[in-house]
């Protein structure tokens, strides 16, 4: 039967016992030696905050209880862009908005936008849920091939996380288009 005791790697990244039996702690003379003759490295401590940078007046704390509600809240945030952008609206457990997040400024016809952006600013809100939504400044509120394939990835993404992706909603000339509406949030619809 092997034993291993707790491993460190060396430069070489093999891999070499810190101790020399288990429940013996006592570190190898040569490896003291070696850190001695080292200098100490510091490792970087973070703390991640979420920063409230301005606020979008509305009449009330909206709650989204329909794709028109998010098209209409969209079209009043996006107001006057000219290129692509990704937003993120933060939900509690009512469905009420508790935050905005642009996740992505693209190009007139692309934002690049990864899950890990988008759902590590609602881990940091506290969000129960999210709503995706995104305009198309040409007006063709369509979803392209990777509008569809983003939507199953965050979908994917929030169910491991355990944040309910509500809808993706495109915008457009005074039109939108929901996944949700249409079926297509589950993996095998779109």
């Amino acid at each position: 039967m092997r034993q291993n005791p707790t491993y460190r790697s060396d430069s070489e990244h093999s891999q070499l016992p810190l101790f020399k039996e288990p429940g013996h702690h006592t570190a190898y003379p040569e490896m003291l030696e070696a850190v001695v003759q080292r200098r100490a490295v510091g490792i970087p401590i973070y703390r991640i905050t979420l920063v409230r940078e301005s606020s979008l007046p509305y009449h009330t704390v909206p709650q989204m209880r329909s794709s028109k509600d998010v098209s209409t809240l969209l079209h009043e945030y996006l107001k006057g862009t000219d290129r692509e952008h990704f937003v993120v609206f933060f939900c509690d457990q009512k469905n009420r908005i508790v935050g905005i997040h642009t996740v992505s400024m693209g190009s007139l016809t692309a934002s690049v936008v990864h899950p890990r952006e988008c759902f590590k600013a609602a881990i940091l809100a506290n969000a129960a849920a999210i709503i995706c939504g995104h305009n198309h400044p040409s007006g063709d509120v369509q979803p392209s091939r990777e509008d569809r394939a983003m939507t199953i990835r965050l979908v994917a993404s929030g169910k491991l996380l355990g944040i309910q992706v509500l809808d993706h909603v495109i915008i457009g000339h005074n039109t939108y288009f929901s996944f949700a509406d249409e079926g297509l949030l589950d993996a095998n619809a779109a």
